[in-house]
């Protein structure tokens, strides 16, 4: 589980701004959270915010700690780490990045620094029986660890540099239980999705529907319980030599080593009763997007999830949002899985489906940086009070404020 999320100085993200899924005072849909200990986790959220107030920023800075967290160990030496600071932040000024989540059914904090592209601090904490323990501390290059872990990271001091993770290195050069654990969290148990890697979660969706035959019955089930008409996904998956309209053009010099490597070459049919498509050439924004989601959707049934989208509702009908947030909400106790995401759609602005600490809200300062807080957080707001109403007419922040003048561009329109 995902129980909260750091970050500063991280694109539109200047002073450090703290999403919680640790539930609050409020006692609305009780049996909808998830029991940790003596706390109770949400099981789901939503940010909205205008155009341009951060959101995104906020899911690029998680799925930014995923791929340091999981790549950084074969960095190679002398290469900065790539992030973008905010606009108003000095070259070498500082960011910052904490997540605590649980792991095996124990409660982790974990964060680091970067400054001038390279990692200034890190650390990485456990509470097994209630009780906080190091694991370990880094300043620079040097680290030290706990004392139940004494030598068992002396391997990695060969490994690690300013430019890669300690947890990174650890988790592959050491056999400690623990870091490991860590580690699979965010290799395994975190997932984000945004536009930007639709194709590849469209990729690896198929892949696995169309290598496990128990997924593939689970996924058009689920599809068809979305009333989506389809019947069948037929994934072809062949072996196959890149050729060079296959690359993008920014691989540069490199191709001559791609090109002479074999790869998957998936393909998927999608049936209907009388006909079927092909997914990628003929079938709409919405059923691209719903293959691309299909498979983390469902595996949050597998019961240790985190997924992490951006702008769920994008090309997916109002329907079909509101039946993927029930089936979420809906997890059977026992079940750990949760699902965070951005949206416009205020439909779900609604106090029916969500508690107040669990709606989210993003808006732009004056110096233009992403300011983050929660409906929980707004003084007098009744837990059933008309949500979107009040949203729309903006008491409660984030929307985007139309300039009363706006109408002189309407010749323009």
């Amino acid at each position: 589980m995902l129980l909260e999320f750091s970050c500063s100085n991280h694109k539109s993200i200047r002073k450090e701004i703290l999403f919680s899924a640790m539930a609050g005072t409020d006692d609305a849909h009780d049996d909808k959270t998830i029991r940790f200990g003596n706390y109770r986790i949400l099981r789901s959220g939503l940010i909205y915010g205008p155009n341009g107030s951060g959101k995104s920023n906020l899911i690029d800075a998680i799925l930014f700690v995923k791929r340091l967290v999981v790549e950084s160990v074969g960095y190679p030496l002398g290469h900065g780490i790539r992030q973008i600071t905010h606009k108003l932040e000095p070259a070498d000024s500082e960011s910052s990045y904490a997540m605590q989540f649980v792991a095996n059914g124990i409660r982790y904090m974990y964060g680091f620094t970067l400054k001038n592209l390279l990692v200034a601090d890190e650390y990485l904490y456990y509470v097994p029986n209630g009780r906080q323990i190091r694991i370990f501390e880094r300043s620079g290059a040097d680290f030290a660890a706990g004392s139940r872990f004494g030598g068992k990271l002396s391997a990695c001091r060969n490994v690690v540099n300013s430019n890669r993770l300690l947890l990174s290195c650890a988790a592959n050069y050491s056999k400690v239980a623990e870091i490991i654990a860590a580690y699979k969290f965010f290799l395994r148990d975190l997932q984000v999705y945004s536009h930007l890697n639709q194709n590849r979660w469209t990729q690896y969706s198929l892949y696995r529907i169309g290598s496990n035959s128990e997924i593939r019955r689970a996924v058009i089930g689920f599809l068809r319980d979305l009333g989506t008409g389809i019947r069948d996904i037929e994934v072809k998956i062949d072996r196959k030599k890149l050729e060079m309209a296959d690359l993008p053009d920014f691989f540069g010099e490199f191709p001559n080593m791609l090109l002479q490597k074999d790869v998957d070459a998936i393909s998927a049919r999608v049936v209907y009763d009388q006909f079927s498509t092909d997914l990628m050439r003929e079938e709409s924004d919405g059923i691209r997007k719903l293959m691309a989601l299909i498979y983390p959707l469902t595996d949050l049934s597998s019961g240790s999830k985190a997924l992490i989208c951006d702008e769920l509702e994008a090309s997916l009908h109002e329907s079909v949002l509101h039946n993927l947030v029930k089936f979420v909400m809906n997890l059977p106790e026992g079940n750990t899985s949760q699902l965070f995401f951005t949206t416009h759609d205020t439909t779900l602005l609604n106090s029916d489906i969500f508690r107040r600490d669990q709606i989210w809200f993003t808006e732009m300062t004056n110096d233009r940086s992403t300011d983050l807080y929660s409906l929980a957080e707004l003084k007098d707001v009744r837990k059933n009070e008309n949500f979107a109403r009040c949203y729309m007419l903006g008491k409660y922040g984030a929307v985007p404020m139309q300039d009363p003048d706006f109408a002189k561009y309407s010749s323009f329109l």
